[in-house]
């Protein structure tokens, strides 16, 4: 870098032809990070206009002298400037001054302030937000590979009413995942990257359910040019999702209550489904969806250890939700009918008891899995049992 005539006083910087716009700037700024003062030599034509203007940018002072140029450096260009705080983990408040600026690194004075208010870490973080999402990226599926799907033209192997309840099944859980992709990235836009593990994994769960919505609408299509009916009941029940502004609430009710009720029904599906290329799908989606259950659990029991008051706020809002439905008839009856047709097979009466008593069971399973949920988030298994059963008839 230095030639000839170099001293620790004034180090000299020997550019040769090189231009400032081929790459000599570097030279003198490696050349300034160690001296206060430089000299620099150079035969480019164009180094006589483009060394001043490059001074007054960088705040240098610079003077002609002995066929040179010396250089003094000025202010640091960084004064002012703070790390956001480290690689390794999140801080506690994050101000918004450090705008979109990754964790760790050196945000410059100025930078200008977003509005992004999940900035507690309290309200958003989970420890394990950074091994789920690791989980989540290596167990992407492709949907055109990973399901058996049937040739064209092959036949169905079970009756056209069964196909028919498949269809009916198919339409509500397209409309239930939609729900579940609108609920999160409304708050992706919202969280400070310096929580980037749980951006990350929002980001994931919401290409789940787009995945999923994919698949369950071709295997709709399969068959059948038209999807079955969707109620006003199911989508004042997931409406109370999307509306819910607070993310701890919303992550509540959509993945511990919603998408932990809806795993059982998709397990059911999986037990019951009249093929294997709908079995595969159902336990495919219930692989996802339990990720994202695991992390509503996380994140929740996380916050409600830093403030026991969260859990007041939590059943006050399913109580809340329970009312605004209360004029709703529940689960769209073409779906239940539709459960006990696939889990019975058949229309002989012994097969539909069987099928009743399946969707039956599958309440019981639902009520169940909620009641462990709530307990883990500290709730007393009789106000956990209260709970669950004011939960929506809909089950997402």
């Amino acid at each position: 870098m230095t030639g000839a005539g170099v001293t620790a006083a004034r180090p000299v910087v020997e550019l040769g032809d090189l231009a400032l716009d081929e790459g000599a700037h570097l030279l003198i700024k490696r050349a300034l990070a160690a001296a206060d003062e430089i000299w620099v030599r150079g035969t480019a034509a164009s180094l006589a206009i483009d060394l001043p203007a490059w001074c007054r940018a960088q705040g240098h002072r610079l003077a002609e002298r002995g066929g040179g140029f010396v250089i003094g450096r000025g202010p640091d260009r960084w004064t002012g400037a703070e790390r956001a705080g480290t690689i390794a983990a999140p801080v506690e408040r994050p101000p918004a001054r450090w705008g979109l600026a990754a964790r760790g690194a050196l945000v410059e004075a100025g930078a200008r302030e977003l509005d992004l208010p999940l900035a507690e870490r309290a309200v958003v973080w989970a420890d394990e937000a950074a091994r789920l999402y690791a989980q989540a990226a290596a167990a992407q599926w492709d949907p055109a590979t990973a399901i058996p799907w049937p040739s064209p033209g092959e036949p169905a192997g079970h009756p056209e009413e069964v196909e028919d309840a498949v269809v009916q099944v198919m339409t509500y859980l397209i409309e239930n995942e939609t729900a579940a992709l609108l609920v999160p990235t409304r708050f992706l836009g919202k969280l400070h990257p310096q929580f980037r593990e749980v951006m990350q994994l929002l980001a994931i769960q919401a290409a789940d359910e787009a995945r999923h919505i994919e698949v369950f609408t071709r295997r709709a299509q399969l068959r059948r040019g038209v999807l079955g009916l969707s109620t006003a009941g199911g989508q004042a029940s997931l409406a109370t999702l999307f509306d819910e502004p607070d993310f701890a609430i919303a992550s509540f009710l959509l993945s511990v209550l919603g998408e932990g009720s809806f795993l059982a029904l998709l397990w059911f599906l999986r037990d019951h489904a009249p093929d294997r290329c709908t079995r595969e799908l159902a336990r495919l989606a219930a692989q996802d969806e339990a990720r994202h259950v695991a992390f509503g659990l996380a994140h929740l029991s996380r916050h409600a250890a830093l403030d026991p008051r969260l859990r007041d706020r939590l059943a006050a809002a399913i109580e809340r939700r329970h009312a605004a439905l209360a004029h709703t008839a529940g689960l769209n009856a073409e779906v239940f009918d539709a459960l006990i047709l696939l889990a019975a097979g058949s229309w002989e009466p012994a097969a539909l008891r069987r099928g009743h008593a399946a969707v039956v069971a599958l309440h019981r399973e639902m009520d169940d899995g909620r009641r462990q949920r709530l307990a883990r988030l500290g709730f007393a298994p009789e106000v956990a049992a209260a709970l669950s059963a004011l939960h929506t008839r809909n089950f997402m």
